[in-house]
């Protein structure tokens, strides 16, 4: 079964930074299924998702379980889909043909996704010390080179940041990952080569979800801010700027 574990808080809002980072203050955890790989012992992959839905409809008929949900259909236009996850502060929207199969890591056009907020997935590939950091350094790949985009340091609660620096341990490189670092330009969001003889470097690999308000003209995050580690589903070197 294919679904997504959510945290509710109090008002029954969709919040991911308390799913993240207090996991204990939500009101709810609720896992949503929103599609169905194998059933009674036979995969249901190649055949169309709306049959799939159907079985799914039917294996929901006999759960009761407060924890569990059905994602549901939704008829929609799609301005009032984006208006009604921009109000409810979801972090975007999913459309699958009804015709489409189950291909797992491929990319044909018939799933869509559309993030509402701006934000998306970056390469972490150092900090700054702290307690016991105090920022991280985050970027994106473009052909086979890591590019700086921010230093990250909102977003973070003390057990996230002591967390985050067990995930260091063991990545440390002696030096820069980034290709296009030391900035000569001194804004406030760049790095410059006195900052970085006191940063950590890191193996790219570790990547978080980060939020952030706009691209700046020197191509840095305006407002960064830390949501999550993302953990399994996403590969370092895949990770691109997206707008």
């Amino acid at each position: 079964m294919d679904g997504e574990v959510v945290a509710l808080d109090e008002s029954g809002r969709v919040s991911f930074n308390l799913l993240q980072h207090h996991r204990s203050k939500a009101q709810a955890l609720v896992f949503y299924a929103f599609d169905v790989l194998i059933h009674r012992g036979r995969s249901v992959l190649k055949v169309p998702l709306y049959f799939r839905r159907e079985v799914l409809r039917r294996i929901f008929e006999d759960v009761k379980a407060a924890p569990i949900g059905l994602s549901e259909n939704i008829e929609a236009t799609p301005t009032d889909m984006i208006r009604v996850a921009k109000e409810f502060g979801f972090e975007g929207i999913i459309a699958k043909r009804k015709d489409s199969l189950y291909e797992s890591g491929k990319r044909t056009g018939a799933w869509v996704k559309y993030k509402v907020n701006r934000g998306q997935e970056f390469v972490i590939g150092g900090y700054t010390p702290g307690n016991p950091f105090d920022a991280l350094i985050v970027g994106y790949y473009e052909d086979d080179s890591l590019l700086y985009a921010a230093k990250v340091r909102n977003g973070f609660v003390p057990s996230v940041r002591r967390e985050m620096a067990r995930q260091f341990k063991g990545l440390e490189l002696d030096t820069c990952p980034f290709a296009n670092l030391p900035e000569k330009k001194r804004t406030r969001w760049a790095l410059s080569k006195e900052e970085m003889e006191n940063c950590v470097w890191l193996k790219p690999e570790l990547v978080a979800q980060i939020e952030f308000t706009e691209w700046t003209p020197d191509g840095h995050l305006r407002h960064s801010k830390f949501v999550g580690l993302r953990e399994d589903d996403k590969v370092a070197r895949e990770v691109v700027r997206e707008g």
